[in-house]
C-alpha cells in the first residue's frame, strides 16, 4: 500500500491533463484570429495578383487557418506570413512562374505588429521597390524577399530591425551602400547575392565586420571588386559560411581569410584571383566545402597540407593554372581515418603526372573531374574500389594504355567521359559488369586513328539503360552493335567513325527512340533509311560518309540539323521537305546522286542558315524563294547542272557569307548582290556568265576572302575596285576574255601581304572545296583552304607590263599570269615574294633577262617561263638547281645556261653589237660571207638530193610529218596539265 498513493496521484494528473486538453479542443475556434488582423490580411490579399488562386483558402473567420499564416498559440496574433512560391522547387515545366504572386504589398502589413517571420520569396513583383514600411516591423527576426523581382534601393530603415536574425534579399534588381547594415547587431544570416553593392566596395568588409553574431555571409555577384588584404581585428569569429563568388576581385588570396578558423564553406569562385594557394589553407580544419574555381590565374602547386583537411567534402579548383602532380595530395587525403571527400574537381588546369593508386582509397568519392589537364599514364587498377563514384571525367588529357577491367566495379557510376586520350586495347563485357546505374558514356577522339576496340558478344545484355552514348573513333564494327537492342531510353546516339560495315538492323529503327542526336557518320553503313525516326526539339542527325541509298528520309518536324552528304541517296529531293521539316537550320545533302529540280518548299525553311546541295545531278533553274530565308549564311549548289541566271532576290540575303555556284550551266550577267556586305567567299567559276566583272564586288563585299570567277566569258578590264578587298587571299579570274592592263593597285591586296586569318579564326568558318591551280595542276582544297594564297589571271587577253606592285604580295603562294599578252620585263624585286611556290609566266611576250633576285625564292617548286622573249643566262643556286626540266625555259631563243645549252661561244658569253669599229666590220663581213656559202651548200646538199632521189624525198617528208604530230601532242598535254 505504500506505493499506491504516488501511483494514484500520477493517474489523477494524467486524467486532469486529458480533461484540460479535451476542454481546449472543444473551445470556440473563432477566437483564434483577431478581427483587425484578419481584415488587414484581406487587404494584403486584395493588393496581390494571384493567377493560380494560391490564396483561395483566405476565407472564413479564423485567419490562423489560412494557407501561409501562422499565429501565436497564446495570444492568437499573427506572427508569421509565409507566401513563398513553393512551385519553384518542383519539376514543373513553368518553373513556378504561373504560380507567382505579384501586384503590391499593402501597408496594412503594419497592423501585424507581432510579425516575426515574413517570406515573400520566389514571386514576381515586377520591379516594385522594396516597401520601406517593412522597417517598422521591429519585432521581425526572419525576412526573406529573395528572387521576388523587387527593385530599387534597399530602404535604409531596414536598419531599425535590430532583432533581425535572418535577412535574405538575394536575386533582386536592388542596390545599396550598406550604411544601414551595422544596426542589425543580432544578424546571423545575410544573403544579398546579386545586389549592386559597388558603392560599398571600398568599405564593405569593415561594415560587415561590425556584425559579431554573423554565421553566414553570402555576397555573390555584388560588384564588390575589392578584397582588402588585411583586417586588423575580426569580429565575426564564428563565421561558418562565406560566399564572395563572382565579384571580380583582382588580387591574391587575403591572409585574413585563413584566420576564420570556424569556416565550413568558403566560396571564392568566379573572380580574378591570382597567385599561389597558400599553405595557411591547412588552418581551416573545419572546412567541408572549398570552391576557388574559375579564377583563371590561381597557380602554383597544391599546398602540401591541403590533403590534411580530413573534413573536406568538396574541393573545386577547376579553370585555373594549378600545376604539378596530385599524388601527394591524394596520398595525404587517403591517410585520413575516415576521408569525407565526395567531390574533387581539378579540371581545366595544368596538372600532370600519373593518377596515384591511392585514389582508390577515397571510397566516399562521388564526383571526380580531372578533364583538360596533362595527366599521363593509365587509369589505376584501384579505381574499382570507388563504388560510390557517380561521375568520372578524364577527357582531354595525355593518358593512354589499357582501361582496367576493375572499371566494371563502379556500381554507382552514372556518367563517364574518357575522350581525347590515347586508350588502347579491348573493351569487353567485364568493363561494364556492375555498371547498373550507367546513363552517359563518352569516348571520342578528333583524330580518325582508332586504337580502342569494343569486343562485346552479340548475346550480351547490358545491366544499364543508357540515355547518352557518344563514341567517336572507337571500333565497334564490323557489325552493328547488337547490345544496343535493349537500350530503349537512348536520347543521344553517336557511333561516328566506328568501322561499322553493315546495315542498320530493323530492331534499331523500331526502338521508338525520341532522339536529340543521331550521328553514325564515317562508317560503311548501307541500305535504305526509313522515315520512322522521332526527334525531340533542336535535334541533330548526321548520316554522312556512308553508303546509304534510296530516297532521302523525311523525319519529324523537330529536327534542326540534317547532314546526309557523301552517300548514295538518289531520286529527287522530296518536294515537301520544307513542309515536313520546317525547323531545319542546317541542311547538307551534297555528294549524293540526287536529281531533278530544287523544290520550292525549301523556301519554307525560314530558319535555315546552311544550304549545301553540291555534287549532285540537280537541274533546272535556281528558285526565287530567297526573300523568305533571311538568315542564310552558306549557299553551296556547286557541281550540278543548274541553268538560268542568279535570282535577283539573292540580294536580300544580308547574312550570306558563302555563295558557291561553280561548275553549273548558269549564264547571264551577275546581278547586284550589294546587300551581301558580309560575304566571305564568292565562287561563280566554271559557268557561262558574261559581261563585265561587277565593280560593286570591290565596293560592297569588303570582307571577301575568296573571289573565283574563272572559266566564264567575262570581258572588259579588271575593275580597280577589286584592289579594295583588303582581306582577299584567293583571286581567280582565269580563263575569261579580260583585256587591258593589270591594275597597279594590286599591291593594295593586303590579304596577300599579311596573314588575315589565324588558325583560331577558322574553327567556325565553313571552308567548302575550291579548285586552285598550284604546282602546275588543278588541286582541290577544303580544310586547309584558309592557308592558300593565290592570284590567277591566266588565259585572258591582258596586256602591258607586270606591275612592280605585284612583288609586294609577299604572302603569295601561287602567281599565274600565263597565256596573256604581257610585255616588258619581270620585275627585278620579284625575289621578295619569298613564300611563292608556284610561278607561271608562260606564253606571254616578256623580255630581257631572268632577275637574279629569283634565286631568293627558296620555296619555289613549280616554275614556267616558257614561250616568252627572255634572254641571257639562267640564274643558278638554291631552287634553280632543282628546276632542271628544260621545258620550263623553252620558247625563249636567247636564254642559255643550265639546263639549256651553255652560254659560252668561242670562249665567251654571246654579246650583242658593241657599237662599231673596223675589226667588228671585217668580222661581220666574214660572218655574212660564211653564212651565204654555208646556206648554198647546205640547201642544195639537202634539197638537191631530195629533188633528185624520190625515195629519199618520201622518207624525209614522212619523218617530218611524224615529228610535227609528236610536237603538237606534247604541247597539248602540257596545256591539259
Amino acid at each position: 500500500m505504500g506505493h499506491s498513493t504516488p501511483s494514484f496521484l500520477l493517474l489523477s494528473l494524467i486524467l486532469l491533463s486529458g480533461t484540460v486538453a479535451l476542454s481546449f479542443c472543444n473551445a470556440d475556434p473563432n477566437v483564434g484570429c483577431m478581427d483587425i488582423e484578419r481584415k488587414a490580411l484581406l487587404k494584403i490579399r486584395d493588393g496581390l495578383t494571384d493567377p493560380s488562386d494560391r490564396l483561395s483558402s483566405w476565407v472564413g473567420v479564423d485567419c490562423c487557418k489560412w494557407r501561409g499564416i501562422g499565429c501565436n498559440e497564446t495570444t492568437g496574433r499573427v506572427d508569421s506570413l509565409n507566401l513563398r512560391n513553393p512551385y519553384v522547387d518542383g519539376s514543373e515545366s513553368d518553373d513556378g512562374t504561373l504560380h507567382a504572386l505579384g501586384g503590391e504589398i499593402n501597408p496594412s502589413l503594419l497592423v501585424l505588429k507581432d510579425l516575426l517571420y515574413l517570406d515573400l520569396s520566389m514571386n514576381n513583383f515586377g520591379g516594385l521597390e522594396l516597401p520601406s514600411f517593412i522597417g517598422s516591423l521591429e519585432k521581425m527576426t526572419y525576412l526573406n524577399l529573395s528572387g521576388a523581382s523587387f527593385g530599387g534601393v534597399i530602404p535604409a530603415n531596414l536598419g531599425n530591425l535590430s532583432k533581425l536574425l535572418h535577412l535574405d534579399l538575394s536575386n533582386n534588381a536592388i542596390e545599396s551602400d550598406l550604411r544601414w547594415l551595422p544596426s542589425l547587431s543580432s544578424l546571423q544570416f545575410l544573403h544579398l547575392g546579386g545586389a549592386d553593392l559597388t558603392k560599398a566596395a571600398p568599405y564593405w568588409l569593415p561594415t560587415v565586420n561590425m556584425l559579431p553574431s554573423l554565421l553566414e555571409l553570402r555576397l555573390p555577384g555584388c560588384g564588390l571588386s575589392i578584397l582588402p588584404p588585411t583586417l586588423p581585428r575580426i569580429n565575426f569569429t564564428s563565421l561558418s559560411v562565406l560566399d564572395l563568388s563572382a565579384n571580380y576581385f583582382n588580387s591574391t588570396l587575403s591572409p585574413w581569410l585563413f584566420n576564420l578558423t570556424q569556416l565550413v564553406n568558403l566560396d571564392l569562385s568566379l573572380n580574378n584571383l591570382n597567385g599561389e594557394l597558400p599553405e595557411t589553407l591547412g588552418s581551416l580544419t573545419h572546412l567541408k566545402n572549398l570552391d576557388l574555381s574559375e579564377n583563371s590565374d590561381i597557380g602554383g602547386q597544391l599546398p602540401r597540407n591541403l590533403g590534411m583537411l580530413c573534413n573536406l567534402q568538396s574541393l573545386k579548383l577547376s579553370i585555373n593554372k594549378v600545376t604539378g602532380e596530385i599524388t601527394e595530395f591524394i596520398d595525404s587525403m587517403s591517410r585520413c581515418t575516415n576521408s569525407s571527400l565526395e567531390r574533387l574537381d581539378l579540371g581545366f588546369n595544368s596538372l600532370a603526372g600519373n593518377l596515384p593508386n591511392s585514389l582508390g582509397l577515397l571510397k566516399k568519392l562521388r564526383f571526380l573531374k580531372l578533364w583538360q589537364n596533362s595527366f599521363q599514364g593509365s587509369i589505376p587498377e584501384s579505381i574499382g574500389n570507388l563504388t560510390s563514384l557517380e561521375e568520372f571525367y578524364l577527357a582531354q588529357n595525355k593518358m593512354g594504355g589499357v582501361i582496367p577491367e576493375s572499371f566494371g566495379q563502379l556500381s554507382s557510376l552514372v556518367a563517364v567521359d574518357l575522350s581525347e586520350n590515347t586508350w588502347e586495347g579491348v573493351v569487353t563485357e567485364a568493363h561494364f559488369l556492375k555498371l547498373r546505374s550507367l546513363e552517359e558514356v563518352t569516348i571520342q577522339k578528333a583524330s580518325p586513328n582508332i586504337s580502342l576496340v569494343f569486343n562485346i558478344s552479340s548475346a550480351w545484355i547490358p545491366p544499364f539503360k543508357l540515355t547518352y552514348l557518344y563514341l567517336r573513333s572507337c571500333q565497334l564494327g564490323p557489325t552493328f552493335p547488337t547490345w544496343l537492342r535493349n537500350q530503349t531510353e537512348l536520347v543521344t546516339v553517336v557511333l561516328n567513325n566506328a568501322r561499322i560495315a553493315d546495315t542498320i538492323p530493323n530492331w534499331f529503327w523500331q526502338l521508338d527512340l525520341l532522339l536529340d542526336e543521331l550521328d553514325v557518320a564515317y562508317n560503311q553503313l548501307t541500305g535504305n533509311v526509313p522515315n520512322s525516326l522521332r526527334f525531340s526539339n533542336l535535334a541533330n542527325a548526321d548520316l554522312s560518309s556512308n553508303h546509304f541509298e534510296g530516297p532521302l528520309p523525311l523525319w519529324s518536324p523537330n529536327i534542326t540539323t540534317l547532314y546526309l552528304r557523301d552517300n548514295q541517296f538518289s531520286g529527287p529531293i522530296p518536294s515537301n521537305i520544307g513542309d515536313v521539316m520546317p525547323s531545319l537550320t542546317d541542311l547538307d545533302i551534297s555528294r549524293n546522286g540526287l536529281s531533278g529540280s530544287i523544290p520550292l518548299s525549301l523556301g519554307n525553311l525560314s530558319l535555315l542558315t546552311t544550304m549545301v546541295l553540291s555534287n549532285n545531278y540537280l537541274s533546272g533553274e535556281i528558285p526565287h524563294f530567297w526573300n523568305s530565308i533571311p538568315d542564310l549564311y552558306i549557299v553551296d549548289m556547286s557541281n550540278n547542272s543548274l541553268s538560268g541566271t542568279i535570282p535577283r532576290s539573292m540580294d536580300s540575303l544580308i547574312s550570306l557569307r558563302y555563295l558557291i555556284l561553280s561548275n553549273n550551266n548558269l549564264s547571264g550577267e551577275v546581278p547586284s548582290l550589294r546587300n551581301c556586305t558580309g560575304m566571305k567567299s564568292l565562287d561563280l567559276g566554271d559557268n557561262k556568265f558574261f559581261g563585265n566583272i561587277p565593280a560593286w564586288i570591290g565596293e560592297s563585299m569588303l570582307s571577301l576572302l575568296i573571289l573565283r570567277l574563272s572559266s566564264n566569258s567575262f570581258t572588259g578590264s579588271i575593275p580597280s575596285q577589286l584592289c579594295g578587298l583588303s582581306s582577299l587571299h584567293i583571286l581567280d579570274l582565269s580563263h575569261n576574255n579580260l583585256s587591258g592592263h593589270i591594275p597597279h593597285c594590286v599591291g593594295n591586296l593586303s590579304g596577300l601581304k599579311t596573314s588575315v586569318i589565324s588558325d583560331t579564326d577558322t574553327s567556325y568558318l565553313y571552308q567548302g572545296k575550291l579548285k586552285v591551280v598550284a604546282k602546275g595542276r588543278v588541286q582541290d582544297f577544303d580544310s586547309t583552304l584558309y592557308l592558300v594564297n593565290s592570284l590567277d589571271l591566266s588565259s585572258n587577253n591582258l596586256s602591258g607590263e607586270m606591275p612592280r606592285e605585284l612583288t609586294s604580295l609577299i604572302k603569295l603562294w601561287t602567281l599565274n599570269l600565263s597565256m596573256n599578252h604581257l610585255t616588258g620585263v619581270i620585275p627585278s624585286r620579284i625575289g621578295s615574294m619569298e613564300l611563292i611556290e608556284t610561278l607561271d609566266l608562260s606564253i606571254n611576250q616578256l623580255s630581257s633577262s631572268i632577275p637574279p633576285s629569283m634565286v631568293s625564292l627558296t620555296f619555289l617548286s613549280h616554275l614556267n617561263l616558257s614561250y616568252n622573249n627572255l634572254s641571257g643566262k639562267i640564274p643558278t643556286g638554291n631552287q634553280f638547281n632543282s628546276l632542271v626540266d628544260p621545258s620550263i625555259y623553252e620558247g625563249n631563243a636567247a636564254l642559255c645556261g643550265y639546263p639549256l645549252p651553255d652560254c659560252q661561244v668561242n670562249g665567251g658569253t654571246p654579246q650583242g653589237p658593241s657599237g662599231g669599229g673596223e675589226d667588228n666590220g671585217f668580222e661581220m663581213l666574214g660572218f655574212i660571207i660564211s653564212m651565204v656559202i654555208g646556206f648554198v651548200i647546205g640547201f642544195w646538199g639537202v634539197c638537191g638530193s631530195l629533188v633528185i632521189n624520190k625515195s629519199w624525198r618520201k622518207t624525209y617528208f614522212h619523218f617530218t610529218d611524224k615529228m610535227i604530230v609528236a610536237c603538237i601532242r606534247k604541247y597539248q598535254r602540257r596545256q591539259e596539265i
